[in-house]
């Protein structure tokens, strides 16, 4: 069969419709960031916004490392227990047992104060206190000794607060206390000059301070919204921006209610 220019023309038409009606390969792709650095992002956590759980809006940026914003500041974040819940944050302005920082209030926002608090083995140690600060009188109930250790410690054992003995030649007032009461008073109304935090606690029995590990553990929480059954599904649970609403996000362009492959959008 001979073709005639007419007949060329029609044919190179018809086949470039059909190329650019060919469906594209689908792509399994959800659009959350699943590692920031070396610390996997899972639920209820998310760096993209609509990702994660909507408690947890606007609390993490990623940036080479994942940081923790709150109103005091950014917090790089060490690590994450997914299993028991807890985040382990450090604070760049804090003093530790090798550091002397001019002190540092931890201020978090009214529902971070509920959902992702300092864990109970969290333990904030305030130092070279005023004879007149609150907790050395009308509160000294909200001091104690923990795991066997005082505060008086960390003056005869590091190098960073050494200095406040050797200034008086005696050991200025300290106090070992928890998040409560740092959550209730600055350190200005708590008259005293600087602070540092020790977690995991309840393991230290026996060790000194300089081999405690300096920082603040958070333990957080959130509700059971069937993210499971999504993840099961191949998706990742996030929430839409508008409504805040759950959704389980299956691909780039596709979203379910509960999780992929029913009750989509």
């Amino acid at each position: 069969m001979k073709f005639t220019p007419s007949l060329l023309i029609i044919f190179n038409l018809t086949s470039l419709l059909v190329l650019t009606f060919q469906p594209f390969p689908s792509l399994a792709l959800v659009p959350c960031r699943t590692t920031c650095g070396n610390i996997p992002i899972n639920y209820p956590f998310g760096v993209d916004d609509g990702c994660g759980a909507p408690q947890f809006r606007h609390m993490f940026n990623c940036t080479n490392d994942l940081f923790f914003t709150t109103p005091s500041g950014i917090y790089k974040v060490q690590s994450i227990n997914y299993l028991k819940q807890t985040m382990v944050v450090y604070d760049p302005a804090m003093s530790t047992c090798s550091i002397l920082q001019p002190h540092h209030d931890l201020v978090l926002t009214d529902i971070q104060s509920v959902i992702i608090p300092p864990s109970p083995d969290t333990i904030f140690v305030l130092l070279n206190c005023s004879i007149d600060s609150p907790v050395l009188n009308h509160y000294k109930n909200l001091c104690f000794n923990f795991s066997g250790h005082s505060c008086e410690e960390l003056y005869a054992s590091c190098n960073a607060f050494r200095v406040f003995h050797l200034l008086t030649n005696s050991s200025p007032p300290c106090c070992c206390t928890g998040y409560d009461t740092v959550k209730f008073m600055t350190m200005n109304i708590l008259d005293c000059t600087h602070y540092t935090s020790v977690i995991n606690t309840d393991d230290l029995k026996g060790v000194g301070p300089l081999d405690w590990t300096y920082g603040i553990k958070l333990s957080y929480s959130v509700p059971d919204t069937g993210c499971e059954r999504c993840r099961r599904s191949g998706g990742a649970c996030g929430f839409d921006t508008e409504t805040e609403m759950m959704v389980c996000m299956c691909s780039s362009s596709t979203n379910a209610t509960r999780e992929c492959g029913k009750n989509k959008f």
